[in-house]
């Protein structure tokens, strides 16, 4: 059991955070604030938050097109991620690069990415760039349970087993690959598919912050330490549609019910976590009723950074892009 009552706070407040950043992008989007698709994170912050607070700052994370909560987990400012996501000159990428492209590389964020798996390589790539460095840093890939039926994961594995790369793929298992269950696409037990290829393969509840970072922590270690990579098979769900405009409806929808959606409500990670720091005497509710406020004030502060952030002119069309 984790002792550290700092570690704990900062458990509660982060995924607080990411919860209350994602309902407000909600708003915003059913507003048309902000254009384009978002992909919300809703129910999954404790496998951002757990992972993420077993890594140094100088280690590396390679996120999704789902991946507002790994930013903001991994350090991310929400006032420049909120400004990106609605196309403002101070987000992070001068409001070019939107939901699925976020990036802080002085934090080791190394981008989100639009392309299902299509962050295995460069997470592969930062692993055996630490390594050859001798930097002692280490990588997590994030992807979702749908993304390991793509080749290149096979291959990425087979890579860092050999080399013994210090990195950890973290699988987010939300049960929807867009709009088909996994159940129906994919075959057998994925942490089988890593463990036959020689990584230390691991399924967690990923509704349990605790039982996360525990898992997180002993592979981040072990790939500290040379000993090679690590597979987390992270079981969540996710609560929200593929995308913020996918809506269940009161009838369902038309690859789930709604009933199915309120039963999970019930699993969901941040009112117990909170349930077991009052009942435990870690926290009072008066406590981590501050944090809540906290947490509000910086959400509204990133609301008004964004809305007050000037669009990108249009003479900046061509700068800051490779081609």
């Amino acid at each position: 059991m984790i002792q550290d009552k700092e570690l704990l706070l900062t458990m509660y407040y982060t995924m607080k955070k990411v919860r209350r950043f994602e309902e407000t992008v909600e708003e915003l989007y059913k507003r048309g604030t902000i254009p384009g698709f978002v992909h919300l994170y809703t129910g999954e912050e404790a496998v951002a938050t757990g992972v993420c607070l077993a890594l140094r700052q100088d280690d590396y994370i390679v996120s999704t097109h789902r991946g507002h909560g790994h930013v903001i987990a991994k350090g991310g400012d929400v006032n420049r991620l909120l400004a990106e996501l609605c196309g403002r000159h101070d987000g992070y990428s001068r409001g070019k690069g939107g939901s699925m492209h976020a990036a802080d590389l002085s934090l080791g964020i190394l981008g989100a990415n639009g392309i299902v798996g299509g962050g295995f390589g460069i997470a592969t790539g930062a692993a055996l760039s630490a390594k050859k460095r001798n930097s002692d840093q280490v990588t997590v890939c994030f992807f979702g349970d749908g993304a390991v039926n793509q080749g290149i994961f096979m291959e990425v594995a087979n890579m860092a087993a050999v080399w013994k790369l210090p990195i950890v793929y973290v699988c987010e298992n939300n049960v929807f690959g867009e709009y088909t269950r996994s159940s129906a696409v994919t075959a057998g037990r994925l942490d089988d598919r890593a463990a036959a290829l020689g990584l230390c393969a691991a399924t967690v509840d990923g509704n349990s912050v605790l039982d996360v970072y525990d898992v997180a922590k002993e592979a981040v270690d072990r790939a500290r330490a040379g000993r090679g990579p690590s597979f987390i098979e992270a079981r969540t769900y996710r609560f929200s549609g593929h995308h913020a405009g996918d809506v269940i409806s009161a009838e369902g929808g038309y690859y789930r019910t709604l009933q199915e959606t309120e039963e999970r409500w019930k699993l969901e990670p941040i009112a117990p976590f909170r349930s077991w720091l009052i009942e435990e005497q870690v926290f009072s509710a008066t406590a981590l009723d501050q944090v809540d406020r906290q947490v509000e004030n910086e959400i509204e502060q990133a609301v008004a950074f964004a809305m007050t952030s000037p669009e990108p002119d249009l003479t900046e069309l061509m700068e800051h892009v490779y081609v």
